[in-house]
């Protein structure tokens, strides 16, 4: 039995991780072109080129240049604040007239450097101010981002009825999570045969709305009951989204399924069964996109490779330095996240002494609810050379973190789908995660990181303890490492799904214009 082996079965793990196989040949990218490409049109309040708050932008950023190859996909997007301010070559196209209580606007186009056309939503009464695309410099929800958003989906509406001015009318709409739930809406109120897939990001956030408010956004009233809208006395965006879109995905399978359950359905998991049950309901992993290659990323203080750890160790040296912390043996555990209760924040809290005990360090970065924020701040007080913090995000300073990082700490109570545990994997940063959604869909536990199944600091500790007994075995550790770099999680795989669901869609649109 080899060394590997044999340390596998003494830590109890899976058997599998003496068996990982390494694939070390190099990745082919196949172009593919078409005579006529189908016009699609991504809505989305986050683009990672002009403004992003998390994984929403990063994905609306990736997707629609992966289908580029095969579609010719633009993007809608408000024109914030921080897009207007950087004085970008965007040049109005088209106009959108007053609808309800929704003002009139233009459009902009911006052609981004790699061809990819972006579409802006100009209303600066709307979106030209200070804050996020959901709230104000102090955290809390614009009081009108009911007519903010609907004023979005109600230009995607107008553009696929050929309203907006604009010659491009797309074959097919893309809609993403709540800001945007009402693009199908106006389309089935409109009669807009356009069909329209809605993407499922984050369940728990769902655009609810005051019913007396439904009239300033061109409800009908026949939309405000249990089928369609109506939700707990409210109306919700995000249920419109599920309602009238032609179909309906979300972000990993095991999302999917989580959602159609009372613990993770937050309401709506009658509802998303009916769908799953008519075939209307699918799971599509996201992807990553091509920069994520460790060997030439050049935010690394060095590259490094399968089987190459120097570069790793360079970059440990590195990260200590920038958080301050001692110089040590033991392994260097990373937080790369949104710091709220939804990404278990307090259960790392609860588990960061015995980190420390057993010899760890911890390196965090990311934002998110003041309290979380502060008691994390406290915990790196209490431990100086050893727990080091930055509130905030940096892209940089976050890849070099996951280039020394050993284990990423991702103890979600949900998650849709994640991005940090892949680029995590991709960096040979073994996550340390609760077999959740997307995250039970992208780690193999014992081979390329550690899953826990109890929503408890008791059940995570046993993980990390694992985690810890496989760092004091080199051999075992570099096999994971290696398995974890060389798993696939680019966008070129994510595409095909996507691919063949647009022309399940289109092809029976065109079906149907036959009868």
């Amino acid at each position: 039995m080899s060394n590997v082996a044999e340390s596998a079965k003494a830590l109890n793990l899976p058997q599998q991780s003496a068996n990982i196989a390494f694939d070390t040949k190099p990745r082919l990218h196949i172009s593919s072109t078409q005579e006529h490409k189908k016009k699609i049109l991504f809505i989305t309040p986050e683009l990672s080129d002009l403004i992003k708050t998390g994984g929403l932008g990063e994905y609306s950023g990736a997707l629609p240049r992966a289908l580029s190859e095969q579609h010719d996909v633009r993007v809608l997007i408000p024109g914030y604040a921080q897009v207007m301010n950087q004085n970008l070559p965007i040049r109005t196209v088209g106009t959108l007239e007053a609808h309800a209580g929704i003002p009139a606007c233009r459009i902009g186009r911006l052609d981004l450097p790699d061809g990819l056309i972006v579409y802006v939503l100009i209303c600066p009464e709307l979106y030209e101010r200070e804050g996020t695309p959901y709230c104000d410099t102090h955290g809390n929800g614009w009081s009108d981002n009911d007519i903010r958003f609907a004023r979005l989906s109600l230009a995607a509406a107008e553009i696929a009825a050929g309203n907006a001015c604009i010659r491009w009318v797309p074959d097919l709409l893309h809609a993403h999570d709540w800001p945007t739930g009402l693009v199908p809406a106006y389309l089935r109120w409109r009669n807009i045969a356009t069909p329209c897939i809605f993407t499922i990001h984050n369940l728990g956030y769902q655009g609810t709305i005051e019913m007396s408010q439904r009239r300033r956004l061109g409800i009908p009233e026949s939309a405000c009951h249990m089928e369609e809208m109506e939700f707990y006395g409210r109306l919700s965006t995000l249920k419109a989204g599920i309602a009238y879109a032609t179909h309906v995905t979300t972000v990993s399978a095991t999302y999917a399924e989580e959602i159609t359950t009372p613990e993770f359905g937050y309401g709506l998991e009658g509802f998303l069964r009916k769908k799953a049950a008519q075939g209307l309901l699918t799971g599509i992993r996201n992807g990553i996109d091509d920069s994520w290659e460790p060997t030439i990323d050049p935010h690394l203080v060095k590259g490094f490779g399968v089987r190459n750890w120097a570069g790793k160790a360079a970059n440990a040296v590195d990260v200590r330095r920038l958080f301050g912390l001692v110089k040590s043996s033991g392994p260097l555990f990373a937080v790369v996240s949104r710091l709220v209760y939804q990404k278990g924040m307090d259960l790392t809290l609860e588990i960061a002494d015995n980190i420390i005990a057993r010899g760890g360090q911890i390196v965090i970065i990311g934002s998110g609810e003041p309290q979380i924020e502060a008691q994390l701040c406290q915990l790196a007080e209490r431990y100086p050379g050893h727990i080091g913090i930055r509130i905030g995000f940096d892209d940089t300073v976050a890849r070099r973190i996951y280039a020394a990082s050993d284990f990423l700490l991702m103890p979600s109570r949900y998650e849709p789908c994640g991005l940090s545990q892949m680029y995590a994997q991709r960096f040979a940063s073994l996550p340390i995660a609760r077999r959740t959604g997307g995250l039970a869909d992208t780690i193999e536990d014992g081979l390329s990181g550690f899953l826990f199944d109890k929503p408890d600091a008791a059940s995570y500790d046993q993980a990390i303890q694992r985690a810890f007994g496989t760092y004091r075995h080199p051999e075992l550790l570099n096999a994971m490492r290696s398995q974890a770099m060389t798993t696939e999680f680019f966008w070129h795989q994510s595409v095909k799904p996507y691919n063949q669901l647009f022309q399940q869609l289109l092809g029976a649109q065109a079906m149907q214009a036959t009868f």
